[in-house]
């Protein structure tokens, strides 16, 4: 009972922190908490990072890393960083949409307590976003070289010089098989052993 109440808190805690009140109205402030009004469209567009162009991201760079020198970062970390900058333009865009009576100025306030309480959220998100993407990636990559690898040996066995170079070989290895089981069976009639089972058995 403790426990379920335990968990009961931090689940309500947890959604607070997705919560701000403008003049009175709930504002979700965690994108994922709208997808029972999301179209297929709309939840591929959030859930996949590399949806807005750089001519989008990279003005608004400052607007919520306003701390962070960019010439500073790793290539690695301006992909996480610009898709993080995605991920609050694109919640921003979620929110002026089942909230059209924001105005202007309540929308500002909205984007500052967002950029305060999700970018780390956000940050994480998307980093295994990229880990997932990464991993799809490298699956596809293995299964079309196996495909590859496959192909080129189907194609190889189906020329006919190498039939030709190859029939010859299996008769050889079958012939070889036959002569060396028929060697086993005369040794084994031979054995007094042998025969002394086959005589039990009849």
């Amino acid at each position: 009972m403790i426990k379920s109440k335990n968990s009961e808190r931090k689940i309500t805690n947890h959604l607070q922190q997705d919560v701000v009140k403008v003049s009175g109205k709930t504002v979700f402030i965690n994108p994922f908490l709208y997808w029972r009004r999301f179209d297929e469209n709309t939840n591929r567009w959030l859930r996949e990072p590399g949806q807005m162009s750089e001519d989008q991201i990279s003005p608004n760079r400052n607007r919520f890393y306003p701390e962070i020198e960019w010439a500073d970062l790793s290539h690695e970390q301006k992909l996480i960083k610009d898709a993080t900058v995605e991920m609050f333009l694109k919640t921003l865009e979620l929110i002026s949409t089942f909230h059209p009576y924001l105005s202007s100025g309540q929308l500002l306030e909205v984007e500052r307590k967002m950029a305060i309480i999700k970018k780390i959220s956000f940050e994480k998100w998307v980093t295994k976003s990229f880990a997932k993407k990464a991993r799809l990636l490298e699956n596809e990559k293995r299964k079309f070289q196996r495909e590859r690898f496959f192909n080129s040996w189907r194609e190889w066995f189906s020329l006919v010089n190498t039939q030709q170079a190859i029939l010859p070989l299996i008769v050889t290895l079958f012939i070889s098989s036959f002569i060396g089981w028929s060697l086993g069976i005369s040794k084994n009639s031979c054995n007094p052993y042998f025969e002394q089972n086959i005589d039990q058995l009849n």
